[in-house]
């Protein structure tokens, strides 16, 4: 039975942690005034008929705060890169010199501002009820355990881990969101 309920917390903890990265992923694509290559992340550019990760059919690079650049492999693919962009509806204007691709990345006004902070409380709020949910499962694998023959007292002390962890995560959440509304309002 201790290897079951540890491999309940241990799966519980890794899919707990896998929402944490995920929102770590949601956080790096809102933008927050500074020009930054994550800011493309998932721009995708029909490369010989297939879609493909603009990171993989160019170098990205941010040579100032306010612009960010794509050099690609092959001069073939900046049209591209210019339509993967617009595709991507990032609110960026793609403009390409024969060479490169440039983005002039805007100022972000008050009411963008405003937008990014409740598109990230958005992120967060769903990566807590992944967390809830995650915690839940646990909670209905302990219950079939119970049923099974786990002990009462054992089954509580588990909950009481697993709402730890749960309690844990949350306050991760919480943390992340807080650093990216700073740096979002941050002019």
């Amino acid at each position: 039975m201790n290897e079951e309920i540890d491999f309940i917390i241990d799966s519980t903890k890794e899919s707990m942690q896998a929402t944490i990265t995920h929102l770590e992923k949601k956080l790096l694509n809102i933008r927050a005034g500074k020009a930054s290559p994550a800011m493309l992340g998932g721009v995708m550019v029909e490369y010989y008929g297939s879609p493909t990760p603009l990171n993989q059919v160019g170098n990205v690079s941010t040579p100032d705060a306010r612009t960010i650049t794509i050099q690609p492999f092959e001069k073939s693919i900046i049209q591209e890169i210019e339509k993967g962009i617009l595709a991507a509806n990032l609110g960026f204007n793609p403009m390409n010199n024969g060479e490169s691709v440039i983005i002039n990345v805007p100022p972000l006004t008050e009411e963008r501002r405003r937008d990014l902070v409740k598109q990230a409380k958005a992120e967060a709020e769903d990566s807590k009820v992944g967390v809830r949910n995650d915690r839940k499962n646990a909670n209905n694998e302990i219950k079939k355990l119970e049923k099974e023959g786990l002990s009462e007292d054992m089954a509580k002390n588990t909950e009481v881990d697993i709402q730890e962890l749960t309690d844990t995560f949350i306050k991760k959440i919480d943390e992340m969101l807080n650093v990216k509304e700073k740096e979002i309002m941050t002019v």
